[in-house]
């Protein structure tokens, strides 16, 4: 069963006008405009759209549910506002909500996982301004993280994709920094086993 989904219609890319875009509501007053920060979270939520949507493909292999990721995360967001810590890294805060978010769809049984992972190039699409050598490796790792535990597969995605540091993978997913040292050890064990072998073929 799909996560379920919110008011905001599905998306999976960022064209002006777009339902991506249009998730991120505007023109809010109140107590909610009364939040000094949350004009730079929906700035922040619009500059992040497609890494979260990218984190939520990895999490779920399946893009409908990737979408309603995001978009849920998008509404929690600005409704949380005032929990965001000015002077802290907004997208390691958003990819919290994300996670969160994803692991409530799995206790709940609202999302089934999908039976594989989309095409690295489709999770990439958003990446045009990566060097070249940065999208090689990326896509490399798209490649093989895909037959990963989901635990190894999100400390991988956040470190060697997202470029965050062990310590804010850690806080992303809510876990000691030691288990996120021992899950990319052996996820990069294994990873390096099958991207030699991968070679030799």
């Amino acid at each position: 069963m799909p996560v379920a989904r919110t008011t905001f219609p599905a998306y999976s890319r960022l064209e002006t006008g777009s339902p991506l875009r249009l998730a991120i509501p505007g023109g809010r007053t109140g107590a909610e405009a009364a939040i000094a920060s949350e004009a730079d979270i929906r700035k922040g939520l619009t500059e992040n759209l497609a890494r979260l949507w990218r984190y939520g493909l990895v999490l779920s292999r399946q893009r409908d549910v990737a979408d309603d990721l995001v978009q849920q995360t998008c509404v929690r967001a600005l409704e949380r506002g005032g929990q965001f810590e000015q002077g802290t890294r907004l997208d390691r805060w958003l990819f919290s909500i994300l996670h969160s978010i994803w692991l409530n769809e799995i206790r709940s049984r609202k999302v089934r996982q999908g039976a594989g992972f989309a095409a690295p190039e489709e999770a990439l699409v958003f990446d045009g301004a990566r060097d070249t050598e940065t999208h090689v490796m990326a896509n490399q790792v798209l490649r093989q993280v895909d037959a990963l535990p989901e635990a190894q597969r999100s400390a991988v995605f956040l470190a060697y994709v997202e470029g965050l540091s062990y310590r804010e993978v850690a806080d992303v997913l809510a876990i000691p920094i030691g288990t996120v040292m021992s899950r990319l050890a052996a996820a990069r064990a294994t990873l390096s086993g099958a991207i030699s072998d991968e070679g030799r073929q």
